[in-house]
Formats: C-alpha cells, sequence, structure tokens
C-alpha cells in the first residue's frame, strides 16, 4: 500500500482527499470536507490526481456516455449542489467541455502548486472549479489557468514559474505517483476519500458517502453546511 506522506497532528485521523477539478462530484466533497476540516478530529490531506489515468487503469466509462444516466446525473447534480450549497451548474457543452477535453494541464498546474506554493493548493483547486463548474470557462489554456491562479492570490509572477513547473518531468511524476496512490487504494473513480482508521486506510467513493465517513470516523454529521458555512 502506498506510504502515507508526512506527519500527523496529535491524535488527528488522517483523512485524504483525491480529486480532479474535471470532477463535478469532487469539487461537492471538497467544499463539505473543507467545512468539517475544524469540526471533526481529522487531518484532511488534498491529493490532486488525474480522473483520465484512473478511468483507463480501471476500464470505467463515465456516466454521461450512457445516455438516460447522463441525463439523470445533470440533473441530479443540480440538486446535488444546491443541497450542499455550492454554486455549481452544468457546462453548455458538457461532453466537448468534460469528456473530450479534460483536465491534464490543469491538475499538472495543480500538482506544481502543491510543491512549491502549497499554501494555494485549496483556492487554486477552488477557482479552476469556478471556472468550469460554475462560469462554463476554459482551464486548459495558459491564460486561463493564470486568470484562475490570479483569483486563488498568487501572485502573477509565481503563477507564471508554477505554468513553466507543471511542464517538467517533476511535476508530470507527481500527479503521476498520486493517481497510482489512489489506485491502490482502489478508486476507480473520483472524488475517492480515504480515512486511515486504526492504521487501515478505508475508501469512500462519492460525494454522497461523507455521513458515513463520519460514522466510521466516530464524528457526528451535521449535513453539508455546517454551522451555515457558506461559499
Amino acid at each position: 500500500m502506498a506510504a502515507v506522506r508526512g506527519g500527523l497532528s496529535r491524535g488527528k485521523t488522517l483523512v485524504e482527499l483525491f480529486y480532479d477539478v474535471v470532477s463535478p462530484y469532487s469539487w461537492l466533497g471538497f467544499e463539505v470536507l473543507c467545512r468539517y476540516r475544524s469540526i471533526w478530529n481529522i487531518e484532511l490531506r488534498l491529493r490532486p490526481a488525474f480522473l483520465g489515468g484512473i478511468m483507463k487503469e480501471t476500464g470505467n466509462q463515465p456516466p454521461a456516455m450512457v445516455p438516460q444516466r447522463g441525463s439523470y446525473m445533470r440533473k441530479d447534480m443540480l440538486r446535488m449542489a444546491k443541497y450542499y450549497q455550492v454554486p455549481l451548474q452544468t457546462p453548455k457543452d458538457f461532453f466537448e467541455t468534460v469528456i473530450k477535453k479534460g483536465s491534464l494541464p490543469a491538475m499538472r498546474f495543480v500538482s506544481a502548486v502543491d510543491i512549491a506554493q502549497p499554501q494555494f493548493l485549496e483556492p487554486v483547486s477552488r477557482e479552476l472549479w469556478m471556472r468550469i463548474w460554475c462560469r462554463d470557462e476554459d482551464i486548459l489554456q495558459p491564460e486561463s489557468i493564470l486568470a484562475a491562479a490570479e483569483k486563488a492570490g498568487v501572485p502573477l509572477e509565481q503563477a507564471k514559474k508554477l505554468l513553466e513547473m507543471s511542464a517538467t518531468p517533476e511535476v508530470k511524476n507527481r500527479l503521476k505517483t498520486t493517481t497510482d496512490e489512489a489506485l491502490k487504494y482502489g478508486a476507480f473513480g473520483m472524488p475517492s476519500v480515504v480515512a486511515h482508521v486504526n492504521g487501515e486506510p478505508q475508501l469512500f467513493f462519492g460525494s454522497d458517502r461523507l455521513e458515513l465517513l463520519a460514522n466510521t470516523l466516530g464524528e457526528k454529521w451535521l449535513g453539508p453546511v455546517p454551522a451555515s458555512a457558506k461559499l
């Protein structure tokens, strides 16, 4: 099994969130876990990975490839977004934006941020989700990535350096390694949440399994928006 990076704060349970900004359900899970970070006795570790690699290695197919399932999923996403209080909207051309274009340049940039400027990992990830899943904007072109970084508070010169860094073997290997770790935990899609309970990693798939995660952790589930937290 993949080794857990870094040390833990005393008494806290490590919860790893493997995500890709092309995944809308990852955004829902991301926001809820960020809200619970200060409520549950956990150390939340954000793990940017590549959904396309996971789908390929597991032979999984996007739900939208089945027409009826895709139609249901688009309605379900909007219901979930309202319930989770996340400003998610479906892109006008879902297939082109999500299935065809994917997210590789964006996730390489996020991985570069994780390596070199980890304090910006959460806001950069959120701004990329906002672009694709709220405003139906591009996340692949350099200017789009830089715009997201700017909104996240990354100084322009640092963002440019991170963009250059995203094309290096170091970053490409980090993204692949993190994706491989998710696969070793049994991931077949995203979001994939891994809770390390009593020394054993337990995988939870999907943003609708967080109540079950709470039960496994011995924590209270207070709904998707505890203490009326909002974006």
